[in-house]
């Protein structure tokens, strides 16, 4: 009898153990859901004065394979003036610029970039120059919107594509060969000036400015810090003012801030691209109950030419080119559909499929629904 109840007691505990187990997982798997929906506030936001900068330059790409500029004067002019540098006093009419190719390079400094660091950079062709393929960058200044400089560009231009062709004007290209890439081509000799780290407040600034998004992530920081140190004086901007256990540590609570999860709001927008029949609904659009009716009228006007001539072994008579053109009207009958008022995106993408339309049918129909004010939401056409 004790062995029977010690072996009862046993199974009992290991399906207390195995509930236990499936709740915990439960729970798991609940609390990731909850923190796979939310965005990281460094996606949905960015440092105020954490940033890049622009830079650009002019510069000379050599070594085409009689693909350049050819006689355009500025490249031929470019070249005597860097040869003259160089020592050497070349005419610019004694230069041909088959294989040479003027271009505007640009990059971007990343923030807190140090000297001797190196950067990519992107050359672009201004000329005459049918393919950069194979060419070679020259030292090539890149200066900021101060006119300064700060990094130096040089290197082997990578342009993913080629173009072939022949004599009499046929031939294959690949991508866009005018436009390539230095793969680390650039050097950085000046550094940006940061006081980053003296900050007294950190300042976030919302990608997507909103005034729900903005509350969210205050109370979102405030929780996970434990403390009443995040406000929104605008619908855009997040200030932090910096714990004293941090203080010093700048770095450690912008790691901690960026990680924090935050599901942003957004508008009830409907975007529609006329040029390519795109359109996109966000998940708050709705629509109030309407009627619809969409058909199509079709015209199709054919064009011919009746020819009259005598029959053989006629006397007389000429021949006659008559035109003539058959006009065909058609127009299609469709039923009036009433939609209900929709709950969610589902049932009004339910709703239109009903009726059979074409994406750029829907533009035409999200037109009239917003003139009728029956669609709740903002319609944008770009």
């Amino acid at each position: 009898m004790t062995a029977y109840r010690h072996k009862t007691d046993t199974v009992n505990t290991a399906r207390r153990k195995q509930g236990l187990g499936l709740i915990l997982a439960l729970l798991l798997v609940i609390s990731y859901a909850g923190t796979v929906s939310a965005a990281r506030i460094k996606d949905i936001a960015n440092i105020k004065g954490v940033r890049s900068n622009q830079l650009v330059g002019y510069g000379l790409v050599i070594g085409l394979n009689g693909t350049g500029d050819k006689d355009d004067k500025i490249t031929v002019r470019s070249i005597s003036e860097m040869l003259e540098k160089m020592g050497l006093t070349v005419k610019p009419d004694d230069i041909k610029a088959d294989n040479v190719a003027s271009v505007i390079v640009t990059a971007k400094l990343p923030a807190f970039a140090r000297a001797g660091s190196r950067i990519d950079v992107l050359v672009s062709s201004i000329g005459g120059a049918d393919n950069l393929q194979g060419g070679t960058l020259l030292f090539t200044p890149l200066k900021g919107a101060d006119r300064k400089i700060y990094a130096i560009a040089q290197g082997p231009v990578s342009t993913g594509g080629f173009k072939v062709g022949g004599k009499s004007g046929g031939g294959v290209q690949k991508n866009h060969p005018t436009v390539g890439r230095v793969a680390g081509g650039a050097l950085i000799e000046r550094e940006i000036k940061s006081d980053f780290a003296n900050k007294t407040k950190l300042v976030l600034s919302l990608h997507n400015p909103d005034f729900t998004t903005a509350s969210r992530t205050v109370a979102a920081i405030n929780k996970t810090l434990a403390a009443q140190l995040a406000r929104t004086p605008d619908s855009g901007t997040v200030e932090i003012d910096i714990p004293p256990e941090y203080d010093g540590n700048l770095v450690g609570l912008v790691t901690v801030v960026e990680n924090v999860g935050v599901n942003p709001d957004m508008y009830a927008r409907v975007v529609i691209n006329e040029r390519t029949g795109t359109v996109v609904m966000g998940a708050d659009v709705r629509l109030s109950t309407i009627a619809i009716a969409h058909g199509s009228l079709s015209i199709q006007i054919r064009e011919s030419t009746n020819v009259s001539q005598p029959t053989a072994f006629s006397r007389g008579g000429q021949t006659v080119a008559a035109p003539e053109s058959d006009i065909m009207v058609k127009e299609e009958r469709v039923p009036i559909y009433v939609l209900e008022s929709g709950v969610s995106i589902g049932d009004v993408v339910r709703a239109l499929n009903a009726l059979g339309v074409t994406p750029h049918d829907l533009i035409a129909i999200f037109q009239a629904i917003k003139a009728a004010g029956a669609l709740q939401a903002e319609l944008e056409i770009i």
